[in-house]
């Protein structure tokens, strides 16, 4: 039951262009299948553009007050309100607020749960495809409620930072059951890569910790008790929610929304004077100066996705593409880190740049318990010589890593809007 050729485009803009522009193909059994050049790409052009078949904001991020949209993930304060917040300055306000993109005037809540969407379109392409069976209505805040006791069991074995959610699964759930065409949306996500059952062990383990086994039990109690369905029955018996979860673990690739990044991209590409550049440079940098000291890293609305071309995307160490988000909402836009000649494979790093730059040793060690596959890409194969040892940095940072709060390193790159 797996998903056609035509269905792999069907989420791109503009698929016909992307189909002549991409193909995908198999490449052998440990690999699985590719993206692939159809003709030359030059450096800095933009491969594609795709939608998520599902995608959920994390639940720490949610509950820390990011405000997103629930069906696009497009950050709804303003850029003013976002930068007040994160800075901890209230008075706050930025020069050139005009730059700033969130409309306020078209936000609407749905009218039984209140939750937020950035436009009417939204609210209905949500209700169109899963929230008549995720609405809580007036039972939003009620802790007894089974949807609301699975996100606080998920919350309690899931810590920030967070790489997938709980809710990522219910909405595949809530597709289907909303959906008159069952079977087409089996079929779509059949398509995403599948797992042994010692690999889909192996990611429980890595998201929910040393007591996976229990933590896993629990939150398929609960997400049967919440969700059950007849035509999915094959998902709520144990080894098949272990197949859902490995599912989301392996490919959700991460989302991240800022309007405060987007208004600082407007500044950077608006024509000004040398002095009022300067001064609006040197603005700039001390609010990001406060908002480090205030907040850290935590500055976007976070939430992952399954995107089912983007999932065609092997790994390199040394990509010829990457992922960003650059409208401020779930739009996944593929781009060309260099040219790419036809028939050239298209890849992307699931390593951040940091990484990337670390010894082949190290970038295995990563990748193999994150991804559950060893590389062979060019830059590791050039490499192999090399010792498996890691650098005194390395180990020092590793060694702070194992005594951090266990089961929280499952991640897809969250890609910088």
């Amino acid at each position: 039951m797996a998903a056609s050729l035509d269905d792999m485009f069907s989420l791109c803009v503009d698929p016909g262009k992307v189909a002549s522009c991409v193909d995908v193909r198999f490449i052998d059994n440990i690999k699985g299948k590719g993206l692939f050049a159809r003709r030359s790409i030059k450096k800095g052009e933009t491969i594609f553009v795709e939608r998520p078949l599902v995608s959920a904001q994390f639940l720490w991020n949610t509950l820390y007050k990011y405000k997103a949209c629930e069906y696009c993930l497009r950050a709804l304060e303003t850029a003013e309100e976002n930068a007040r917040r994160l800075s901890g300055i209230p008075g706050l306000s930025l020069p050139h607020p005009e730059l700033c993109r969130v409309r306020p005037e078209l936000h609407q809540a749905c009218p039984q749960c209140q939750v937020m969407y950035c436009s009417s379109e939204c609210r209905q392409a949500a209700a169109d495809q899963y929230h008549q069976v995720l609405c809580l209505g007036s039972s939003q805040e009620d802790p007894d409620h089974p949807i609301n006791k699975l996100k606080d069991a998920w919350r309690s074995m899931h810590y920030p930072p967070e790489t997938s959610s709980i809710m990522l699964m219910a909405r595949m759930v809530a597709n289907v059951k909303q959906a008159k065409d069952k079977e087409h949306w089996q079929k779509l996500f059949s398509h995403f890569c599948n797992r042994t059952a010692n690999e889909e062990e192996e990611i429980a383990h890595k998201l929910l910790g040393e007591k996976f086994r229990g933590q896993l039990a629990l939150l398929h109690s609960l997400f049967k008790a919440a969700l059950y369905d007849e035509h999915l029955s094959r998902w709520f018996v144990p080894e098949g929610f272990r197949s859902l979860f490995a599912l989301v673990g392996t490919n959700g690739q991460g989302i991240g929304t800022s309007s405060l990044s987007q208004w600082v991209h407007a500044c950077d590409a608006f024509e000004l004077p040398a002095q009022q550049r300067e001064q609006l440079d040197s603005f700039i940098d001390q609010l990001y100066k406060d908002i480090e000291k205030e907040t850290g890293d935590f500055l976007n609305c976070e939430g992952s996705g399954l995107f089912l071309l983007q999932s065609s995307c092997n790994h390199s160490c040394i990509p010829n593409a990457e992922a960003s988000f650059p409208d401020n909402n779930f739009l996944l836009h593929l781009s060309a880190l260099s040219d790419i000649n036809p028939g050239e494979e298209i890849c992307i790093s699931y390593l951040d740049c940091c990484q990337r730059d670390r010894s082949r040793h190290s970038r295995h060690k990563i990748l193999r318990e994150n991804y559950l596959f060893v590389c062979s890409c060019p830059k590791c194969i050039s490499q192999m010589d090399e010792l498996d040892v890691t650098s005194e940095e390395e180990e020092e940072e590793e060694g702070e890593a194992e005594g951090e709060t266990e089961g929280d390193e499952m991640e897809d790159e969250m890609t910088d809007v």
